[in-house]
């Protein structure tokens, strides 16, 4: 398979699905530790990102970089909050590193990844640590670096969702100490950062739809309404 515009489009348009799947879980989650309203973002970024890709012109799938940069483009403009700039921030990072060729590749996705990180800690000015999104891409940015140059974009990918959604599921041991969770103190531990959900999101998207939070975050599944605990797949 190749890695161009094709499967970047895909890319996007199954992290559209994701977060519309679980706009509900993701509320939920928000209303216990932001302003609610993370889930709501999330989707209007990425539904108008869809509508951008349905109105690209002919070709425009050569390249890996053009969906990725319709995206932070979308998320850059029109959405608003704390995380929607953010997210614009690191898709645009990964545009840039596509750019260098058609084909995405592993060395092209852990720059990416990793100028996207160094962005939105210097301008969030926050660490591993203080429960943000930061906390699932700094693992998801190591698991990209640990892969050779040479390794399967799919595989690579993977791996940086595994790490990103083992990162989630430690914000919910963390307390905050950036963002609106800041605020809310003790009440806040025990749930996992939604923000960090939207980035094992985002890498989960390369492979699948994710249909449910609940199967990612285990035990914490039981604050979701509506799930039970189930074993992580």
């Amino acid at each position: 398979m190749r890695f161009d515009g094709t499967f970047t489009d895909g890319w996007m348009r199954r992290f559209a699905a994701s977060a519309s799947a679980t706009e509900a879980e993701l509320t939920a989650l928000d209303q216990q530790a932001g302003d609610g309203d993370f889930g709501v973002n999330l989707t209007t970024g990425l539904d108008a990102t869809v509508r951008a890709l349905n109105g690209a012109p002919t070709g425009s799938l050569a390249a890996a970089q053009q969906p990725l940069q319709s995206a932070a483009t979308t998320f850059l403009d029109e959405v608003g909050g704390t995380s929607g700039p953010l997210f614009g921030l690191l898709l645009e990072e990964l545009a840039l590193a596509a750019a260098a060729g058609t084909a995405l590749t592993v060395p092209a996705l852990a720059a990416g990844a990793g100028s996207g990180l160094s962005v939105i800690q210097r301008i969030g000015e926050a660490a591993p640590g203080d429960k943000t999104l930061i906390d699932a891409l700094a693992p998801a940015c190591d698991a990209l670096n640990s892969r050779g140059t040479d390794a399967d974009v799919r595989k690579a990918l993977a791996a940086a969702a595994g790490a990103a959604w083992d990162g989630v599921r430690n914000t919910a041991q963390l307390r905050a100490r950036r963002g609106r969770a800041s605020y809310l103190g003790e009440r806040a531990t025990g749930v996992a950062d939604p923000g960090a959900v939207g980035i094992g999101l985002l890498f989960a998207s390369a492979g699948e739809t994710v249909t449910a939070l609940a199967p990612f975050l285990t035990c914490l599944s039981a604050s979701l309404p509506g799930t039970e605990t189930r074993p992580r797949p």
